[in-house]
């Protein structure tokens, strides 16, 4: 079936000679992981795309850019959810797509919903995908309507015949892949990405999930090789590097984790994800070095990231935390305040790093008990993340030797990672 889907899968480029782009995307930066998926498949079918985080710079006006590059598209793609009715630059990036539409007729645009959010009156009378079943990435039935949609073909009946058996096998597998993540059945995870089954060939999603659950299971030297395959079969997708700076700096390996992580935030990588794990790893040197300098970097990374995306509270809370660490409680308060207004204060059912977070607002807030039945409850919902684990305990620890909690506070914080 590999060879069918990908037969059935129409290629780029689709733009002419005088225009720069294949394929606009216009999103809200909410839902950067998910487009970032969908631009990693974009490109290695063959489409130029214009995402606004590799192009952009700040010598410029933004819009005025925007503006220049939509005009220099072939088509457009504009990613709807939930939040984007309160961004007005994507009210505004709509109503630029339905002018070019009217006033070229070779330009063409599809919508599509990541989330269970109702359209505009407008999209609704025109293409659009649904992919809110789909929160890791488009694949499928949908990615095959979205690439016919931008050539402006129908799908054929085999075509559709053969996406439907495609996201059956990519459901199974996500939940085989999920089973064994609950399980810490390491074996299994390994032995499931070693399929050639074209779910797992051809796209590089799957593995990534693989990956994450091994990080996750603390064995980030079995993610190493699987995310080196990964990155030869799609040299032009993010998520298997973002993944293997992770892994090797989860292992200390921070010069190695810096040297991947590096060579994507100068091509212009901005994400929060990629920003957030280099800053680790300045943490992790400055762990070595003792150079507050380096401990800076790291803060003022995951500061920049929660900038720009002020959404993403893992980048929020890190930021917070460096604070504390620099000894600039003042920021870190605010940074604190800000992600509690986010992730709130309860516990988050079935989100170790939600619940995780939580907790570490209380501790940064000197809320000591909560923090401590906040982490345990976390490390209650995801038992075997020991890599996790880890991870957030070494942080609550460097925490509290600049907050100071009674030895009864900080023994029930030890206590609550068992």
């Amino acid at each position: 079936m590999s060879s069918i889907f990908e037969a059935l899968a129409p290629r780029g480029p689709i733009k002419s000679a005088d225009q720069q782009w294949d394929v606009f995307l216009s999103y809200r930066s909410v839902n950067r992981p998910w487009v970032l998926r969908l631009y990693d498949q974009l490109r290695h079918l063959g489409y130029e795309v214009f995402m606004d985080q590799f192009v952009l710079t700040t010598s410029g006006g933004l819009n005025m850019q925007l503006e220049q590059h939509l005009e220099r598209s072939s088509a457009a793609v504009l990613i709807w959810s939930s939040r984007s009715e309160e961004s007005k630059w994507c009210e505004d990036e709509y109503a630029a797509l339905r002018t070019l539409e009217k006033t070229n007729r070779s330009f063409r645009y599809v919508v599509v919903r990541v989330d269970d959010v109702e359209l505009p009156l407008m999209a609704q009378a025109h293409l659009w995908i649904d992919f809110s079943a789909q929160p890791d990435g488009p694949t499928g039935t949908g990615l095959l309507r979205l690439l016919h949609g931008l050539h402006q073909k129908p799908l054929s009946d085999e075509a559709v015949r053969v996406a439907a058996q495609f996201d059956e096998a990519v459901s199974r597998a996500l939940t085989k892949v999920g089973a064994a993540r609950s399980n810490g059945d390491v074996e299994a995870l390994l032995e499931l990405a070693k399929s050639k089954a074209p779910e797992w060939t051809t796209t590089a999603m799957l593995r990534c999930k693989v990956a994450e659950s091994l990080i996750a299971l603390k064995r980030p030297a079995d993610a190493v090789p699987l995310l080196d395959e990964l990155i030869a079969l799609f040299p032009r997708s993010i998520r298997p590097q973002q993944l293997k700076g992770l892994a090797l700096a989860r292992q200390g390996q921070w010069r190695a984790a810096q040297q991947v992580l590096g060579e994507l935030h100068e091509l212009g990588e901005r994400d929060p994800e990629t920003l957030g794990i280099l800053a680790r790893t300045w943490r992790d040197r400055y762990a070595e070095s003792q150079d507050k300098l380096h401990l800076r970097k790291a803060r003022n990374l995951y500061a920049e990231a929660f900038e720009l995306t002020p959404s993403d509270f893992y980048t929020g809370i890190n930021a917070a935390a460096n604070s504390v660490l620099l000894g600039d409680l003042k920021d870190a308060e605010k940074f604190a305040t800000a992600v509690e207004r986010l992730v709130g204060t309860e516990r988050r059912k079935r989100d170790y790093w939600g619940t995780a977070t939580v907790a570490e607002v209380q501790l940064i807030r000197g809320r000591f008990t909560q923090a401590a039945a906040l982490y345990a409850a976390a490390v209650e919902d995801d038992p075997e993340a020991k890599g996790n684990h880890d991870s957030t305990r070494a942080q609550a620890r460097r925490l509290m030797e600049v907050l100071l909690p009674t030895d009864a506070e900080r023994a029930a914080i030890e206590d609550a990672f068992g």
